[in-house]
C-alpha cells in the first residue's frame, strides 16, 4: 500500500513556487540616444563584431595582445571557471538524488565458536550432539529510496541547473570586467607616458626660459628675482616627474596582475605609445531592453533567484511525510555449503513513512527563511537591472562631454603654446617682466595636462559604454572555461569523466 501511494503521489507537481522572471523597471530609450556620439540602432547585438571584440575598435595591436593574454592567464577568471566545473558536478549530485539514495554492495565472512564449558551447551550436547564451530559467508546488495512524492528531488535538479547557468553567467561577467579593466589600465598607462613626455618637454622649455633669465641677470638687465622665479617653476615641474613615474609603475603592476604575470615583464610588453582612440566616434548602443539579454550580471542575478526559488520547494517538502522504500538481496551459506546455490538466496523488502510532526516550527521557519532569501534575490535582480541602466547612461554622458572637452582643450593648448612664444619674445625684448613668462609657462603645462586627461576620459568612457552594454564575454563561446594545461592537470588528478568538456550554451532553469 505504501509503495502504491508513493507511486501515485510522485506524479504530483513539485511543491513551492515555479520561477518566473521578476518584474523590473523598463526604459524605452537612452537619455543620450540623440547625442552626436550615440546611435540607438541595434548595432550591438550578441553576434555583432563591435560587442564581441569591442577593443579592436581602438585599432591598437598592443591592446589586442593584452586582452588575449589576460583571457588566457588571468587567475580571477580561472577561479570563476573552476566554479562552473564545480556546479557541473553538483548538478550531477542533484540528478543522483532522483534514484535510490543509498546503494551498497557488501559481503562478509564470519566464524563463531561457542564455548563447551557452558552448562547449557554441555547438557544439550549430551542429548543432541551439535557442532559448536559456525562459519557463515554472505554477499548482497542493499538499496534505500525516498520517493520524490513532493518534488524535493526535482526541485533540487532545477536548483542545480539554475546554479550551473548562474556560474556560467558569473564567468561571463568576470570576463566582461576583465576586458574592461585591462583596457582601462592600458589607457591609464598610455596617458601617464604622455604626461611624462609633456613634462619633459615643458622642463626643456622652462630650462631655456631660465637660461634667458640668468643671462639677462648676468648682463645686469634684470634682477635676481627673475632667476629665482624661473628656478622655482622649473623645479616644481621637475618634481612632477617622480610622482608620474611612480604612478606609471603602479599601473604596470596592476596590469601584471590582470595578465597573471610578473611586473618585470611589463616594460618590454608595453613599450611606449599614445592614448588609444576609437576609429569611429559614433557608438551604436542599441535599445535598453537588449541589456536584459546581453549583460551577464543580469542573467546571473536572474538565475540565482531561480536557484533559490527551487530551494523554497525543497524546504516545503519537509512539512509532509517521506515515503521510504528499502530492500536487499543476496546469498548466504555456511562454510560447508555452496554460497552461489539458488537455495542460498536471501532478500528483504520494506516500505515505511517518516513524518517530522514534532519539528513543524523549525521546518516552517526554514521555509520562511528560504522564501526571504528568494525575495532578497528578486530585489537583487531588480537592483542589478536599474544599476546597469545607470552605468550605461553615466558612460554615455561622460563620453559625450569628454569629447567636447577635448575640442576646447585642444584649442587651449594651441593658444598657450603661442602665449609662451610671445611672452618669451617680449621678455627678451624688455617689454614685459618675467612674471608674464611664468604665467604663460604654467598655463601651457596645465593645458597640456588637461588635454591628456580629457583624451584619456574619452577612451575610458568608451570602454565603460562597452562594459556597461555587456560586451566582451562572447569570445569564450565554443571554448573551455579553464586553460588546457589546467584541465589536463585536473584530469590527471581526478577522474572527471566528460565533465571537463564544453558545457552547452543554455541551461534550463525549469
Amino acid at each position: 500500500m505504501t509503495l502504491c501511494a508513493a507511486g501515485a503521489l510522485a506524479a504530483c507537481a513539485p511543491l513551492g513556487p515555479d520561477f518566473v522572471r521578476p518584474n523590473s523597471p523598463v526604459m524605452n530609450q537612452w537619455i543620450e540616444a540623440n547625442s552626436p556620439s550615440a546611435s540607438q540602432s541595434s548595432g550591438l547585438t550578441a553576434r555583432s563584431e563591435p560587442v564581441v571584440e569591442w577593443w579592436k575598435n581602438f585599432n591598437d595591436p598592443t591592446l589586442n595582445k593584452l586582452i588575449r593574454q589576460a583571457y588566457a592567464q588571468n587567475l580571477s577568471l580561472q577561479i570563476a571557471g573552476a566554479r562552473v566545473l564545480q556546479a557541473r558536478a553538483q548538478l550531477g549530485i542533484a540528478y543522483g538524488e532522483l534514484f535510490p539514495q543509498s546503494q551498497a554492495v557488501g559481503g562478509s565472512a564470519s566464524r563463531r565458536v561457542i564455548s563447551e564449558n557452558l552448562d547449557p551447551i554441555r547438557e544439550i550436547r549430551e542429548v543432541v550432539p551439535f557442532d559448536t564451530d559456525f562459519t557463515t559467508n554472505q554477499i548482497g546488495f542493499d538499496a534505500t529510496w525516498e520517493a520524490d512524492v513532493w518534488g524535493a528531488q526535482r526541485r533540487g535538479v532545477q536548483s542545480g541547473k539554475a546554479n550551473l547557468a548562474a556560474q556560467v553567467a558569473n564567468y561571463d561577467d568576470a570576463l566582461v570586467t576583465l576586458t574592461g579593466d585591462v583596457a582601462a589600465v592600458y589607457i591609464n598607462i598610455r596617458a601617464l607616458q604622455e604626461t611624462l613626455r609633456v613634462a619633459q618637454t615643458n622642463i626643456k622649455l622652462q630650462q631655456e626660459a631660465a637660461d634667458i633669465a640668468q643671462i639677462r641677470f648676468n648682463n645686469g638687465v634684470t634682477t635676481e628675482l627673475d632667476v629665482q622665479e624661473s628656478l622655482t617653476l622649473l623645479n616644481n615641474t621637475k618634481a612632477l616627474v617622480p610622482q608620474v613615474e611612480s604612478d606609471l609603475q603602479q599601473a604596470k603592476n596592476a596590469l601584471a596582475v590582470l595578465l597573471g604575470t610578473t611586473p618585470s615583464k611589463m616594460t618590454s610588453l608595453l613599450g611606449t605609445g599614445r592614448i588609444p582612440a576609437a576609429r569611429s566616434n559614433i557608438v551604436s548602443v542599441g535599445v535598453p531592453a537588449e541589456l536584459l539579454r546581453r549583460r551577464p550580471d543580469i542573467r546571473a542575478a536572474e538565475l540565482e533567484a531561480a536557484a533559490q526559488s527551487a530551494q523554497v520547494g525543497i524546504a516545503m517538502a519537509d512539512l509532509y511525510p517521506q515515503f521510504i522504500l528499502s530492500g536487499s538481496i543476496g546469498l548466504q551459506a555456511s562454510a560447508n555449503q555452496n554460497l552461489f546455490n539458488s537455495s542460498g538466496t536471501t532478500s528483504l523488502a520494506s516500505a515505511g513513512v517518516v513524518w517530522n510532526v514534532l519539528n513543524y516550527g523549525r521546518i516552517k521557519d526554514n521555509v520562511r527563511a528560504q522564501d526571504a532569501a528568494y525575495q532578497e534575490l528578486i530585489a537583487n535582480y531588480q537592483n542589478t537591472v536599474v544599476t546597469a541602466y545607470s552605468e550605461v547612461e553615466n558612460a554615455m554622458v561622460g563620453y559625450t562631454q569628454a569629447r567636447k572637452q577635448v575640442g576646447f582643450y585642444d584649442q587651449s593648448v594651441k593658444a598657450s603654446d603661442r602665449s609662451v612664444e610671445i611672452a618669451i619674445d617680449q621678455y627678451q625684448g624688455g617689454t614685459q617682466d618675467y612674471s608674464r613668462v611664468i604665467d604663460a609657462l604654467s598655463a601651457a603645462l596645465r593645458a597640456d595636462a588637461d588635454l591628456i586627461q580629457a583624451r584619456a576620459a574619452v577612451s575610458n568612457n568608451l570602454v565603460a559604454i562597452y562594459k556597461g552594454l555587456g560586451g566582451g564575454w562572447q569570445i569564450r563561446q565554443g571554448r573551455e572555461f579553464l586553460p588546457s594545461d589546467v584541465l589536463a592537470e585536473m584530469s590527471y588528478r581526478t577522474d572527471w569523466g566528460d565533465l571537463l568538456s564544453q558545457d552547452p550554451e543554455g541551461a534550463s532553469i525549469r
